[in-house]
C-alpha cells in the first residue's frame, strides 16, 4: 500500500517525539512534516529530543520543525497525530478536522464529545464508527481521542472482568510516573524521595472516561457504563510507567484461576488483525508475588513495534467477594502515543482513511 502522509503535531514534547518514535518505518504512516511552537520553527528535531530510551534515525534527527499552519497541514498530510497540550489543541484539532485531516489526538479537549470516539482498540473498536456522526466526516476530517494515560492501563482488565464477570464497582489507586506531567516532569526537589498524593483533575478525568469507555453505543449515542468507578491518584519518583492498584466487585463469582485465565485469553479485534502496534498480548500476567514493577515491565510487548504497549497485570487475589490486583502500563507509550497510532492503524482496517 501507499503510505499515509501524516504529521506531528507537538514533536518537542514527550508524546510527540514518541510519535516519531512509533512512526519511523511505519509500515502504513509516512511523517510528512513535524509541527510545534514559533518558537521552534527551524530547529532540528534533534535539537529538542526528550526521549532518552529510543535511538531516533538520522533522517527523523535532521527533520526540521515548523510552526503549525493549518492550511499547510491540511494540504501535506491525511492525518495529524496531536500531542498539544490541552491549552492549545482544542482549536487546532477542530480546524484541522474541518479542513479534512483526520485527528488523532493525545489531549482532553475532545474526548467527551458526544460524536467523538474515547478509544481503546481492545475495549471498544465498535465506538470509533461513531466519527461519522463529525460534521466534518463528508470532507474526510474527524477527531478521535485516546484516553488518559492512568485510564488506559486499567481499561483493559476492566473490560475483561466486566464482560466475564459483570464488574459493579472497581476502587483505583495510582501510583503515577512523572513522565505523565510532561518534560520536565515534575521538580527534583518536590518528587524526589516523595509521594504526591493530587494531580489536578486526574481523578475526574478517569471516573468518566471509564464510563464511556466501558459503555456502549446506541444509534448515535454513547451510553455509559454501570460501573461505579472511584478513584485516588498520586505521582511518585518513577519516570515511566503507571503502577495502579485495583480492588473490584463482580456480579458473578470467580476463582483466581478463572480470572487469571480471562486476562491472559484475552485478544481482540487489534490481534486478529494483527494490527503493526498491537501487543501479540494485550494483557500479561506475572506470577512473581512483587510484579508488575515499572523498571522490569513498564514496556512489555512484543512484537518490537508494540514494546511498552501491553498491559501488565499481578497479585491478582480474592477476599471474599472482592477481587484485588496491580496493574502496569507504559504511559506515554500504551497510555499516550502507541495509543493514537493503534487507533489509526484500526481506523485504515476500518477504510476510514
Amino acid at each position: 500500500m501507499n503510505k499515509i502522509k501524516v504529521a506531528v503535531l507537538g514533536a518537542t514534547g514527550m508524546i510527540g517525539q514518541r510519535f516519531v518514535q512509533l512512526l519511523e518505518d511505519h509500515p502504513y504512516f509516512e511523517i510528512s512534516g513535524m509541527y510545534a511552537s514559533e518558537r521552534s520553527d527551524g530547529k532540528r528535531l534533534g535539537e529538542t529530543l526528550k526521549i532518552r530510551d529510543h535511538e531516533f534515525l538520522d533522517e527523523s534527527l535532521e527533520s526540521r520543525i515548523s510552526a503549525i499552519d493549518v492550511k499547510e497541514i491540511a494540504r501535506t498530510s491525511r492525518v495529524a497525530f496531536s500531542g498539544l497540550p490541552s491549552d492549545i489543541a482544542g482549536g487546532i484539532e477542530s480546524e484541522l478536522a474541518a479542513a479534512g485531516v483526520a485527528v488523532f489526538s493525545n489531549a482532553a479537549n475532545h474526548r467527551m464529545r458526544d460524536d467523538v470516539p474515547l478509544l481503546i482498540p481492545e475495549c471498544n473498536a465498535a465506538h470509533l464508527d461513531m466519527v461519522r456522526e463529525q460534521g466534518s466526516f463528508a470532507n474526510g476530517g474527524f477527531i478521535v481521542t485516546n484516553a488518559n494515560c492512568s485510564t488506559t492501563g486499567i481499561a483493559l482488565p476492566l473490560k475483561v472482568l466486566d464482560d466475564a464477570f459483570g464488574l459493579e464497582m472497581a476502587i483505583a489507586s495510582t501510583y503515577q510516573a512523572i513522565s505523565g506531567a510532561g518534560y520536565p516532569g515534575v521538580p527534583s526537589l518536590d518528587i524526589l524521595g516523595n509521594v504526591i498524593p493530587y494531580i489536578r483533575n486526574e481523578e475526574e478525568k478517569m471516573e468518566i472516561e471509564l464510563a464511556k469507555i466501558l459503555g456502549s453505543v446506541e444509534g448515535d449515542r454513547f451510553v455509559p457504563s454501570g460501573v461505579q468507578v472511584m478513584v485516588n491518584c498520586a505521582r511518585v519518583p518513577v519516570v515511566d510507567g503507571h503502577l495502579e492498584s485495583l480492588v473490584l466487585r463482580a456480579g458473578k463469582d470467580a476463582s483466581v484461576e478463572e480470572i487469571v485465565k480471562a486476562l491472559e485469553e484475552f485478544r481482540a479485534e487489534p490481534q486478529e488483525l494483527q494490527l503493526p502496534s498491537a501487543p501479540l498480548r494485550p494483557i500479561i500476567v506475572r506470577r512473581e508475588a512483587d510484579r508488575p514493577q515499572p523498571a522490569l515491565d513498564a514496556f512489555a510487548g512484543e512484537p518490537a513495534r508494540a514494546r511498552g504497549m501491553s498491559a501488565v497485570a499481578g497479585r491478582i487475589r480474592k477476599k471474599e467477594n472482592y477481587i484485588k490486583m496491580f496493574v502496569l502500563s507504559h504511559n506515554t507509550l500504551r497510555g499516550g502515543a502507541g495509543g493514537s497510532v493503534l487507533n489509526a492503524e484500526l481506523a485504515v482496517s476500518r477504510r476510514l482513511l
